[in-house]
């Protein structure tokens, strides 16, 4: 019986599990108004797929005459999005705080909980996510990702990043000074140690390391830098060695250049970035995922009353940087810190980038093919493009003239495999 209850729990809550099921033998001809191919909006295009491949898109599209012809007017359809920041085992904070989350909540529910996250994620027309962290739940990230791709669950794509990795005692939870508790990271310090540990995460299936370059411990609980520059590089060059990308945490200057010195791919919310450290990422080569969204939520759950009241300085503050990161012309990814509020609201994001200054086709693209680029995963996803693969949302509207229209889900498709269609 003890085997029989959480079989039950699942069914009971994903009875989806045995609907989609095909044998992708066949071809879909997508018809809709207008198609995002990941770079510009072509108007009148259409998109063959058979089995998992995108094999043909354009206004011309020869259509075997076996094809399954799906007509969309007044959509558009766009690459699967990429959400380039993920918690999947974090729910939003105020609804129970992160130490809680990490110290109270039972390993099961917080499986429980990330199933369901994945599903409203990926219903949501995000296919594919680079979850940052565990947060407490170890390797359960990869377990995770290896249940959707045998389809036990039904999930986008993910990147795991496993436990991520901090400066001894630099992370929470933190109780009593003489208690020990259970880490939301795996702690690691000097070179020798932060190599082990980086190979010990790439052994365990992470697909992306990441590292928190600063954090809340300093004299007055202000953000200070954690790793030293050497540190990082050396974190930097041992991912590196064996193809994986890096992303950094960092909020302070200080932290975010010494990310930059290591040679990361991408520094993660940046809020106290200055226009001379996104020069210097611009000219390094170093994308931004700016995190508007957390930033916002933490506001709000603080007591802050959005348009009722004034922005905090937190918030002013994060518009600041990314002024900043735009004029400077940095590369930026699409990543809200997703987990700190609701999954399946992973648009908050995008939609916070186009208030904050940035135009919807930009931020379309970060979403699509500047992820994709960054990430490393562009020879798969991130574009309509034959040869890759079938991941796709039709949105009714046009989300390049209008952001919020990439809420109205008409049709999403991961791997050729229909999972909503309106």
């Amino acid at each position: 019986m003890t085997y029989i209850k959480p079989l039950l729990v699942i069914l009971f809550c994903c009875p989806f599990l045995f609907t989609f099921s095909q044998t992708n033998d066949t071809f879909y001809l997508l018809k809709p108004d207008r198609v995002f191919d990941g770079e510009q909006m072509h108007e009148g295009w259409q998109v063959l797929v058979e089995r998992n491949k995108i094999i043909a898109a354009g206004n011309n599209v020869s259509t075997p005459s076996n094809a399954k012809i799906i007509e969309l007017r007044g959509c558009s359809l766009l690459p699967g999005l990429i959400e380039g920041h993920s918690h999947l085992f974090l729910h939003p904070y105020n609804e129970t705080s992160w130490d809680d989350q990490v110290l109270k909540e039972s390993d099961a529910e917080r499986v429980a909980r990330a199933v369901i996250h994945a599903k409203a994620t990926l219903f949501a027309g995000f296919t594919t996510v680079r979850d940052l962290g565990t947060e407490g739940m170890g390797y359960n990230d990869v377990g995770l990702k290896q249940a959707i791709e045998k389809g036990i669950v039904p999930g986008p794509r993910m990147l795991c990043a496993t436990k991520a990795i901090v400066a001894t005692g630099s992370y929470g939870p933190k109780l009593k000074n003489e208690i020990d508790v259970l880490k939301g990271a795996a702690e690691a310090d000097g070179e020798d140690d932060l190599i082990k540990e980086v190979r010990n995460q790439i052994g365990k299936g992470a697909d992306v390391v990441k590292l928190y370059a600063d954090y809340r411990w300093g004299v007055n609980k202000e953000a200070e830098p954690t790793f030293t520059e050497e540190e990082l590089k050396k974190a930097v060059e041992v991912a590196g060695s064996s193809g994986r990308i890096v992303a950094v945490h960092a909020t302070t200057v200080e932290g975010m250049r010494r990310a930059v010195a290591a040679g990361v791919t991408t520094i993660e919310h940046g809020d106290n970035g200055s226009p001379e450290i996104f020069e210097l990422m611009k000219q390094k080569g170093i994308a931004y995922c700016p995190t508007l969204a957390a930033t916002d939520a933490i506001a709000q759950y603080r007591g802050w009353r959005k348009g009722i009241e004034e922005e905090p300085e937190s918030v002013k503050q994060k518009r600041e940087s990314f002024a900043a990161a735009l004029k400077a012309g940095v590369t930026i990814c699409m990543g809200g810190d997703v987990g700190v509020f609701t999954h399946g609201d992973n648009a908050r994001e995008m939609e916070m980038m186009v208030e904050y200054g940035m135009k919807p086709i930009n931020v379309l693209k970060s979403a699509t093919s500047v992820n994709a680029d960054v990430f490393k995963i562009n020879q798969h996803v991130g574009r309509i493009k034959a040869g890759l693969l079938a991941d796709i949302l039709v949105v009714n509207g046009d989300p390049s003239i209008n952001i919020h229209d990439i809420r109205n889900t008409k049709l999403v498709m991961k791997d050729g495999v229909i999972y909503v269609q309106n």
